[in-house]
């Protein structure tokens, strides 16, 4: 789904047009009935209250109440399908984003908090899908309008025309009313996104925060930012109160014309009591389908400013883009860096065999992080390439690169459910999740739960300590068995012991895949095969960890402080 906000708004309407088509049909058959309530009362007064006739008034009271019993009939279906339209839309847009943000080739989160993702996911969708209940309103409050014109227009021509050449101007004049409304409103719902993005990112380190005494700073932080958030709602909510004051008194004023008119007519002779009677009512009716305008344009100037930030995400450029190639069927696992420079990285040349487990060695965190984007192929270098079994990764479609590397992050996240659930890839085998927990003693976490490995998990598995969470999500990346696995200082919560003892089930689960360990941890260099420093941007040393603790001072000084 892609294109500007007019596209987002058709796609919402058009996905559900049914819904909305039928909303429309009973809103119309309401409004068209209120507007009748009044043309029915006048000519009950007319044929059968001034006449005196017990049989014409029981007639027309009849047909009142089926009036009634059609507009209440067709409220209560109509909204039913609108909400239905609403929710259905909403949901719609919600899967298009969601499958726009997790799309291997990325960008869609380029400048935007996870929590800003999340509230244009939630937020305005959920406003663009209100369209799908504002259209039918419109229509609604268009056919009671016109119904009423027709009535007063047979009523009286006068009457009809004040109605008919006052509309017009009336609702141009709204809609230049609405037009700062929907400008602030854009600016309310990203200032809103941005604090909620910033909430959830503070909320998401509150520990690290705890930890480092920083609490005061991000409270700070925060603080700037709701008042930022809290300013522009008040300058929208201000703006709204204006608008919806200005169309009432225009509304005011235009029903006072109507009721003037016909209050002129009637005391000329020229309509009967009845008909004033009507006309007075359609005055006062018409109060609803004007409020309905003013209540439509407003909803509408919101929807399409969510509309634009939703077609902003839907339209971010991917970060990588997908090639034509093609891997060998089955992938050795040989990774080589050729001349590679990608941020801090300078000319990186490496060469990982297959079925080798390497460890790499970065006292620059930076330098880290690049490598292990290059890898994961979050962006292509600047200059150099990075291949699989001899093809480049930037010609690969980045869908089939992540089911070959799998790069597992320092910082992985849990999500809330079973811990089974959290290891178990779809199509994983039982015994190899078994051996997944064995090999990141996983198993010691599970046997410490109430249920064991269908203890259920709260949100970010928050009830488990920095070492489980570590040892499970460890386990999760084993457990899915690419045939290159690059972890990211995977034990660094644990203690000595348990560390050693996932080094050797990581050597163990691992035999004959590749594996690529970036970490400045004793025990697991101890473990691989090679290790290669990374300092100042290239590959200085490559070596077995205890030949490089013996002859490189940097290296020495980097994993045994």
């Amino acid at each position: 789904m892609r294109g500007d906000q007019g596209t987002v708004l058709g796609r919402a309407i058009g996905g559900q047009r049914r819904h909305v088509g039928l909303a429309a049909l009973f809103a119309a058959s309401h409004q068209a009935g209120e507007a009748l309530v009044p043309v029915v009362i006048g000519v009950v007064i007319d044929t059968a209250v001034a006449t005196g006739s017990v049989t014409r008034l029981v007639l027309w009271l009849a047909v009142l109440a089926a009036v009634f019993a059609v507009l209440s009939f067709s409220w209560r279906f109509g909204a039913r399908a609108a909400e239905r339209a609403s929710e259905w839309a909403a949901h719609d847009l919600r899967v298009d984003l969601t499958r726009r943000i997790l799309h291997p080739g990325g960008g869609a989160e380029t400048g935007r908090l996870a929590g800003e993702l999340a509230n244009i996911a939630t937020g305005d969708a959920g406003r663009v899908g209100g369209v799908n209940v504002v259209l039918p309103s419109a229509i609604a409050a268009l056919t009671g309008f016109l119904v009423s014109a027709v009535a007063l227009l047979w009523i009286s021509v006068p009457l009809g025309l004040v109605v008919l050449l006052g509309a017009p101007p009336l609702l141009w004049l709204g809609h230049l009313l609405g037009r700062p409304l929907e400008r602030r409103s854009a600016v309310e719902q990203e200032r809103a996104a941005h604090a909620s993005g910033v909430a959830a990112d503070l909320v998401a380190g509150l520990r690290v925060l705890k930890g480092i005494g920083a609490e005061r700073a991000a409270v700070d932080r925060y603080r700037g930012t709701s008042q930022e958030s809290l300013a522009a709602t008040l300058r929208a909510a201000r703006t709204q109160a204006a608008h919806d004051g200005a169309i009432l008194a225009l509304t005011g004023v235009f029903i006072a014309a109507v009721a003037l008119v016909g209050g002129r007519l009637a005391a000329s002779g020229d309509i009967s009591v009845g008909d004033l009677v009507a006309a007075v009512g359609l005055a006062l009716f018409l109060l609803n389908p004007l409020q309905l305008f003013a209540w439509v344009n407003a909803e509408l100037a919101q929807g399409r400013a969510s509309a634009k930030r939703i077609a902003a995400v839907l339209a971010a450029p991917a970060a990588v883009t997908a090639g034509g190639a093609r891997l060998p069927d089955p992938v050795r696992g040989r990774v080589t860096l050729t001349g590679v420079h990608h941020g801090p990285l300078s000319g990186v040349d490496l060469e990982v065999a297959p079925g080798e487990l390497l460890g790499v060695v970065a006292p620059d965190p930076a330098a880290a992080t690049a490598l292990l984007s290059a890898l994961a192929r979050d962006a292509d270098p600047a200059e150099g390439e990075v291949a699989l079994d001899g093809v480049p990764l930037s010609t690969l479609d980045p869908a089939d690169l992540r089911g070959a590397i799998l790069v597992a992050a320092h910082h992985a996240t849990l999500f809330a459910g079973p811990l089974l659930a959290n290891v178990t890839p779809a199509y994983a085998t039982a015994g190899g999740v078994d051996r997944a927990l064995a090999a990141a003693s996983a198993d010691e976490v599970a046997r410490s739960l109430p249920d064991g490995v269908d203890t259920v998990l709260g949100e970010r598995a928050q009830s488990l300590s920095g070492g489980q969470r570590q040892r499970v999500a460890l386990a999760r990346a084993l457990a899915a068995d690419p045939p290159v696995l690059v972890l990211h200082d995977p034990t660094t919560a644990v203690d000595a012991v348990t560390e050693s003892r996932i080094a050797a089930g990581i050597r163990e689960i691992r035999a004959g895949r590749t594996t690529v360990v970036v970490t400045t941890s004793p025990a697991l260099l101890a473990a691989t095969d090679r290790v290669a420093v990374l300092d100042g941007g290239t590959v200085t040393a490559v070596g077995r960890h205890a030949d490089l603790v013996a002859t490189d001072a940097t290296y020495r000084a980097t994993v045994l402080q």
